[in-house]
């Protein structure tokens, strides 16, 4: 199981000589004109688990909605550390402008992570990624029961990885990541997160942190199985926090991630003061 300790050592700490690029940007190509709303909540996780610079490229609707939630985010193509691509898409009617986007974004040397309506895009992909399917969603991208995967979650999160080649966090109350190599599981979600725009955030959270260490995932792929599982861990706990023992909305959750990554950055600093966890 995930821990706390773990997902402290996948924060990256922003040093006094850093500035927005160094300190990661996240691209993302989501949300569309059925479902801005996605790509809003991508944005509001991803600024509040800590980026340098967020760039969006998506529906107009989305943009104007995005701006007047997050000002501070750039709707020009550029310079990114990472792409988050898909949430809020419809995988079997994909914009036309979508599809642009992300064949250009194929083509960058930089790590990705694919959600809903993109899933199918690992099949194209050549730099290190990750995909967010739920049971349904896997079961669709290799032709298998759903049955099946959600009665053996953990096998199947291996086994996609290996057939897919990319790293696969399988969602659920209890949630899979794996490389099939390395697997990790990770439990920290309230039952009150089963609701929509949990999957829209938790990719902004992920986006995120593949950002701020993709240098380090390019020249090790297998970094991805634990960011994904922080993303994961910092998804449930702000849930958690969100929800108090009761209902929690996704906006809710984005206004806890900055707490729960200050937590984390709190501990990994404590560790490496005490030399307990140099690597953080």
């Amino acid at each position: 199981m995930w821990s706390a300790a773990d997902a402290a050592r996948h924060i990256a700490l922003p040093r006094e000589s850093d500035d927005k690029y160094s300190r990661g940007v996240l691209g993302l190509i989501t949300g569309s004109a059925q479902y801005p709303g996605a790509a809003v909540l991508g944005v509001e996780a991803a600024a509040r688990t800590g980026v340098g610079m967020i760039r969006y490229l998506g529906a107009q609707r989305a943009q104007d909605l995005i701006l007047q939630r997050r000002p501070e985010a750039v709707m020009v193509d550029g310079r990114v550390q990472a792409w988050l691509i898909g949430s809020g898409m419809d995988h079997a009617a994909r914009e036309p402008d979508a599809e642009r986007h992300i064949t250009a974004a194929l083509g960058q040397n930089v790590p990705l992570v694919l959600d809903g309506g993109a899933l199918d895009v690992v099949h194209r992909v050549t730099t290190p990624t990750v995909i967010t399917p739920h049971y349904r969603e896997l079961g669709r991208l290799l032709d298998e029961p759903t049955e099946s995967i959600a009665a053996t979650p953990r096998d199947w999160a291996e086994s996609a990885a290996t057939q897919l080649g990319c790293t696969v966090l399988l969602k659920g109350h209890t949630t899979y990541v794996s490389d099939g190599t390395t697997t990790a599981a990770i439990a920290a979600a309230p039952a009150w997160l089963a609701t929509a725009g949990a999957g829209d955030a938790l990719g902004g959270i992920l986006g995120a942190l593949v950002a701020t260490h993709s240098p380090a995932v390019l020249a090790n792929p297998a970094l991805l199985v634990g960011l994904a599982a922080t993303a994961s861990y910092v998804h449930g706990r702000a849930a958690a926090l969100a929800s108090d023992g009761g209902p929690l909305t996704i906006l809710d959750l984005c206004s806890n991630v900055s707490r729960v990554v200050a937590e984390l950055a709190a501990a990994c600093t404590d560790a490496v003061a005490t030399d307990t966890r140099p690597q953080c």
